[in-house]
């Protein structure tokens, strides 16, 4: 089951209202959605992914299919964006009206994973746990202090074989010294939002934790209709629905939770320091694509795609980003706070 209806603002200028990041060849050839769908597809006892996205991006996701040859199980149109536990709770009602024992692989469509043999690997580990019921959720071996990402403590081994522990917390994003903490004692992960459980056993857990939620979902899709190669669950039933993230909603409040260690070169690809990180770089470290130049500069990255031709000089740890759509320069420290940016050309009237 792959999420796919962010909008990607801190890349902007790049990902924008009308194609957000998961559409683009930010990192490969192929887009980050047609990306994670490689990730699983046609592998032996995967079935084709169930897609949920907003109704605005539906076309893009159709579009992305075609031209990556793909099929789907179906395609989930959201009427109004209300947070992941609500997306993936239309998901599961979806499978488990088919089959309440079925595990879902949730994955977000906007991930980089360098490593995909070790993250077939870590599901394949994590099966028997969630077919007995845990909520698995695959924790990210971090490599340094990102103070960007939730962390995940793992505590009690459930089974040693599978290297499968009890979470013993959730973290919220930490400042640097604790960051610092949690990548020296070996025992806190980054939280990189993939989960495995049985479809009717998350829906037991909304019941139990946030039964709105799971109300919501089921009377949805008893509501939804087919238009145009999309499931439209009902719209007022669905806009009921709490507004909250999994993690809030179930993973931080049940008893079942999992975790799997993990190292396989994730990112989110949440900011153009992110981008930045996961490029391909020259030996002073600056990360260029398209037509661009860079002289006497280390440690940037020049991103052009659609905007006029860019030329730097002399400069250190920056980003330059030139689209159809704008232009961005910034120190690359600084890429955390694009969102800002974004809100503040709204305010002026100016159409990011």
């Amino acid at each position: 089951m792959i999420l796919s209806g962010g909008a990607g603002t801190r890349l902007w200028p790049a990902s924008h209202a009308a194609c957000p990041k998961q559409f683009m060849p930010l990192v490969g050839d192929r887009s980050m959605l047609q990306e994670t769908i490689e990730r699983t597809y046609d592998l032996p006892g995967f079935e084709k992914p169930l897609i949920v996205s907003s109704g605005a991006q539906g076309p893009l996701v159709q579009q992305q299919l075609a031209d990556g040859g793909y099929s789907t199980a179906a395609i989930l149109l959201e009427p109004e964006g209300r947070n992941t536990a609500p997306a993936i709770a239309i998901a599961a009602a979806w499978i488990a009206a088919r089959d309440p024992a079925a595990l879902m692989l949730v994955m977000p469509s906007d991930h980089v994973i360098a490593n995909v043999t070790a993250f077939r690997g870590a599901v394949a580990s994590a099966l028997g746990a969630a077919r007995d019921g845990r909520l698995v959720t695959f924790g990210i071996q971090p490599h340094y202090p990102e103070t960007g990402y939730g962390y995940i403590r793992k505590g009690d081994v459930i089974d040693a074989a599978n290297d499968i522990h009890a979470v013993a917390e959730f973290v919220e994003k930490p400042p640097l010294a604790r960051a610092e903490a949690y990548l020296a004692d070996g025992r806190h992960y980054w939280n990189g939002g993939i989960f495995l459980f049985r479809a009717g056993v998350l829906l037991d857990e909304l019941d139990q934790h946030v039964p709105a939620v799971r109300a919501a979902a089921v009377d949805a899709m008893a509501q939804a209709t087919m238009q145009d190669g999309f499931v439209l669950p009902g719209e007022a039933e669905f806009s009921a629905s709490p507004n909250v993230s999994i993690d809030v909603a179930v993973m931080e409040r049940t008893d079942h939770a999992a975790v799997v260690p993990v190292d396989m070169g994730w990112s989110d690809v949440g900011s153009w320091n992110a981008l930045w990180a996961v490029r391909d770089r020259d030996p002073k470290g600056n990360a260029v694509k398209g037509e661009a130049v860079t002289v006497d500069g280390a440690g940037n990255l020049i991103y052009v795609d659609g905007g006029p031709p860019v030329a730097t000089l002399g400069m250190r740890d920056c980003v330059v980003v030139s689209t159809a759509q704008g232009v961005l320069v910034m120190p690359r420290d600084r890429s955390q706070d694009v969102r800002g940016v974004v809100e503040q050309m709204k305010a002026a009237g100016l159409t990011p």
